[in-house]
């Protein structure tokens, strides 16, 4: 059975357990916070990074879009639900919402970050904020009133767009987003409504070690 280690708040773990869950796929979940000292992450990814993937063979499998790519290339349609649109122009547009998607969740993760420093960098802080600023006026403006981003069904694009604003609704309630773009909220209620994003619904998690 795949193992897969993460965090139980990460957009970027959502993104694989989502997936993993679309495709039917039984995996081994191992909740790690990675700049704690406790952690094993630096055993399975140089980077330090969650998620990491670990098959029963071969290497482990480390960042979110290679874990991605790597599910479709092991358990590919027709016996697996494929996350990857059917034409390549779709395909190249789902990628560029998971770039911008991931981006968003970057951004997030600074200012998480920069908010544990004594002295703040309002500067850094407005720099992250147009990203994400951004990000939400480009996915807003590519979702309109659709369900789903392309293919009228679930695809990559669906899924890592939901990822981080399912994120941004846990972590970033301060951010009024779903007022300022209502068809967004909208769009990602209904992603909730499936199984595979109520079952990876992000949560609170304790961090013990300091980290900046």
């Amino acid at each position: 059975m795949l193992s897969l280690l993460t965090q139980p708040r990460s957009p970027y773990a959502r993104k694989v357990r989502i997936t993993l869950a679309e495709k039917g796929i039984a995996f081994d979940l191992q909740t790690e916070v990675p700049w704690d000292s406790t952690t094993k992450t630096p055993e399975f990814n140089p980077l330090e990074k969650l998620p990491v993937l670990i098959p029963d063979e071969g290497k482990p499998v480390y960042e979110s879009h290679f874990i991605l790519e790597w599910l479709e290339a092991k358990y590919p349609a027709p016996q697996y639900y494929d996350i990857h649109p059917q034409t390549q122009d779709d395909l190249l547009f789902a990628k560029q919402v998971e770039v911008v998607s991931d981006g968003m969740c970057d951004a997030c993760v600074m200012l998480f970050f920069e908010k544990q420093r004594e002295n703040p960098s309002k500067e850094w802080n407005a720099r992250q904020m147009r990203k994400v600023e951004g990000g939400l006026k480009a996915l807003s403006e590519w979702v309109g009133e659709k369900d789903f981003l392309v293919e009228d069904r679930l695809t990559l694009a669906d899924i890592a767009a939901g990822s981080v604003l399912g994120y941004m609704t846990v972590r970033f309630k301060m951010i009024p987003w779903r007022e300022q773009y209502p068809n967004l909220a909208r769009y990602v209620d209904r992603l909730e409504e499936r199984e595979s994003f109520k079952d990876t619904k992000p949560y609170p998690q304790n961090i013990t070690d300091k980290i900046v």
